[in-house]
């Protein structure tokens, strides 16, 4: 099925402030969009529409590459353009294999149903977006983003095995009473967003990856075929399961604010977003292990978990838009 086109709206919200990280963040992986070795980039992007009616998002790259040699005087300097155009796709079964293999660590270090649970986000073609590039013959998935509510997926073995683990890993007695209840009476309104993708997509895809989910489950409550499945997208609540990593000594530097080192580092920028948004969250350390930097030498790796009510997700979009137009 074609994506409805996703309507954009002009931003007039005074913008709001934003830690330097995700900010550092979003440049850094806009800098390391195709070739991290590389130097000097420069992103350009604008939005097509293909004859589908699915989004396209085309970003230019232009490369400054120094040309070495052994002789001095071969030396040169030359301007090259990579390019790489980014397709929205609807979820289909042969992106199995690359969805799965970004959430290998969705659940940490826990063995579980991974493939029904990978299978799931593939069936619901109607709310959920993969991202490729456009006649990409490897067919590539780089990304994907979905929505899946805990009442119409309860049965599944996979989607049982994620209430068991948040409810493991959960050390706080308000927030797992929180959970369960959200796992049962109130699970009907809660939709498990799942968004994960390569570490170096270009952040300017968010704001219409984010856009066009939340505008495909608007429309999945008047265009779905039968009332349950009308009802099963009419979201109050997201539960969101990410990752970040905080200072070893982070009640310190909540006190030191002034302090160059975050008590918080994102993986992805939107979830400082969803963070500060939330109605609650919570932290958990995670036993898989991580390729971890210099810089951060002095930060643990934790699970974040994330409720965020549907009546933020304005707020959402509009922060989002903001946070990339200023990196």
């Amino acid at each position: 099925m074609p994506h409805r086109p996703t309507k954009r709206g002009h931003l007039r919200k005074p913008q709001p402030g934003f830690s330097r990280l995700a900010r550092s963040m979003a440049l850094l992986i806009s800098a390391r969009m195709v070739k991290e070795k590389n130097n000097n980039s420069t992103v350009q992007s604008k939005a097509t529409q293909n004859s589908t009616g699915s989004k396209k998002e085309k970003h230019d790259t232009t490369k400054r590459t120094t040309k070495k040699s052994h002789s001095s005087s071969e030396d040169e300097d030359f301007e090259g353009v990579v390019q790489a155009d980014f397709a929205f796709f609807d979820p289909k079964p042969d992106d199995f294999h690359g969805v799965k293999i970004q959430l290998q660590s969705y659940l940490d270090n826990k063995e579980w149903d991974l493939s029904s649970f990978v299978d799931l986000i593939l069936q619901q073609t109607t709310v959920g977006t993969v991202i490729k590039i456009e006649e990409d013959e490897d067919n590539g998935v780089y990304g994907f983003i979905s929505a899946l509510n805990m009442q119409r997926y309860k049965d599944c073995k996979c989607m049982m095995e994620v209430k068991e683990f948040l409810l493991k890993v959960c050390q706080y007695k308000d927030i797992k009473d929180k959970l369960r209840s959200y796992f049962g009476e109130q699970a009907v309104d809660v939709g498990l967003l799942i968004s994960q993708r390569v570490v170096n997509l270009p952040p300017q895809l968010l704001p219409p990856l984010y856009d066009g989910l939340f505008d495909e489950i608007s429309w999945a409550t008047e265009d779905e075929p039968t009332e349950e499945l009308r009802r099963s997208f009419g979201f109050k609540y997201y539960l969101i399961i990410s990752k970040m990593y905080k200072h070893k000594n982070g009640d310190q530097q909540k006190k030191h604010s002034s302090s160059i080192e975050e008590a918080i580092i994102y993986l992805k920028p939107e979830d400082e977003i969803f963070h500060n948004l939330s109605a609650w969250s919570f932290y958990f350390p995670l036993h898989t292990h991580q390729d971890t930097t210099n810089e951060l030498k002095d930060y643990r790796s934790m699970g974040l978990v994330m409720v965020v009510e549907a009546t933020r997700v304005s707020d959402f979009r509009q922060q989002l838009h903001l946070l990339i137009d200023e990196s």
